[in-house]
């Protein structure tokens, strides 16, 4: 039992009810005891990768694995409804159109899969480059994917008509189609950014050079209303974009960040970057989180730092609650968190995972939390607070 790492919290105070309905499941040498969650999804056999809920009812879930395995399961019991196969590499992208008519899965060598739910059948598959994102458009069967030599590509489903958007050579590394469904941010590995006209396939606009980042952008969110933008970046700086002129509003920087210093033979300098951001819809906020763990909140009508939230280690996405000043995060120690972006104060924490948690979904009135980890599992987590 010695190398069964017991976390100091759980020590204290154990959940006892976790302990009670939880018959620990998959538990392995080195797990911590505590698990949290409701429910708990097996069938994968490698890290889980990616996790999506359907937009409509929010009862199921599609997780892709490094096993080369996606599944459409039922959350309430983890109940597999069916498996999406056919895929030869690690699945790296699943979710479902706007209505949950359909689901569409992708993995890294760039074969895309879409299947009726109802039906259970394959209608559509196409095969691009090494596949970096994809993303469904919010009112339409019409998908998005960012492809590893610079193009985005968007097809009608099932009638899979195309067109494609010629970027720069180079990684088209992150992307979104705004809220008005008329355009897309797409954001690249080389620092730029370009915002594309979907119906007539053109650039509206392009940040580069000064407007763009110093390095690769790693992700991109816009505003509810889409009139704001804000991009992230391996060079630790977020930077809002208004969508409609193009025109950089703001920079958001580490303040704290330490001086790069020049690493030394064989070792690595210190690595940081921004792994996720999102916009508050009830406050003018933004939330920004990086690789060495810290969850900054920014208020945006005075463009300056609100709070820093610190977890142990580093954070690997985030989400904002649809209706509340509430942020989510999950973390390379495998916990999720709750935190409350007016008083940055932590809400709760939910554990599970004996790995880290590599990609998490909301459901839209923030009762559930759907997690999938490098411990090949994906688990349900119940997080409706007594406050509410």
């Amino acid at each position: 039992m010695e190398d069964v790492d017991f976390d100091d919290e759980g020590a204290e105070e154990p959940d006892a009810e976790a302990w009670e309905t939880e018959d620990d499941e998959g538990v392995e040498d080195g797990m911590e005891a505590q698990d949290d969650s409701e429910v708990t999804f097996s069938l994968h056999s490698a890290s889980v990768f990616c996790v999506s809920l359907d937009p409509k009812t929010n009862t199921l879930a599609v997780t892709g694995g490094e096993d080369d395995k996606a599944f459409v399961w039922r959350v309430s019991d983890g109940e597999l409804l069916f498996e999406c196969s056919g895929h030869k590499d690690s699945v790296t992208c699943a979710g479902f159109s706007h209505d949950s008519v359909f689901v569409a899965t992708g993995d890294m060598s760039g074969l895309i899969k879409v299947w009726r739910v109802d039906t259970k059948e394959e209608v559509w598959s196409f095969e691009v480059g090494d596949l970096e994102w994809m993303e469904w458009h919010p009112q339409a069967h019409v998908l998005l994917a960012g492809t590893a030599d610079g193009n985005s590509w968007m097809w009608k489903i099932p009638s899979g008509d195309c067109k494609t958007f010629q970027g720069p050579a180079c990684p088209a590394t992150c992307g979104r189609i705004l809220p008005d469904g008329k355009r897309a941010v797409v954001g690249y590995e080389d620092g730029t950014m370009r915002i594309w006209d979907l119906k007539q396939g053109t650039s509206l606009h392009v940040l580069k050079g000064q407007d763009g980042h110093q390095d690769p952008l790693t992700c991109v969110a816009s505003n509810q209303d889409g009139s704001l933008i804000m991009t992230g970046s391996v060079d630790c700086h977020a930077k809002l974009v208004n969508s409609a002129t193009g025109k950089v509003v703001c920079v958001f920087k580490m303040e704290s960040m330490a001086p790069k210093a020049p690493a030394g033979e064989g070792e690595e300098a210190e690595s940081n970057s921004v792994e996720s951001l999102g916009f508050c819809n009830v406050m003018p906020l933004a939330a920004v989180g990086y690789l060495d763990g810290t969850l900054a909140i920014y208020d945006l009508s005075t463009q300056s730092l609100r709070h820093k939230c610190q977890h142990e280690s580093g954070i690997v996405q985030l989400l904002w609650e649809e209706s509340s000043a509430v942020v989510y995060t999950c973390s390379l120690d495998g916990a999720v968190r709750l935190w409350d972006a007016r008083s940055g104060k932590m809400i709760s924490e939910y554990r599970g995972h004996s790995a880290e948690i590599l990609d998490f979904a909301v459901n839209k009135d923030a009762s559930i939390v759907v997690t999938t980890s490098g411990d090949h599992q994906a688990k349900v987590f119940c997080v409706q607070r007594p406050d509410r």
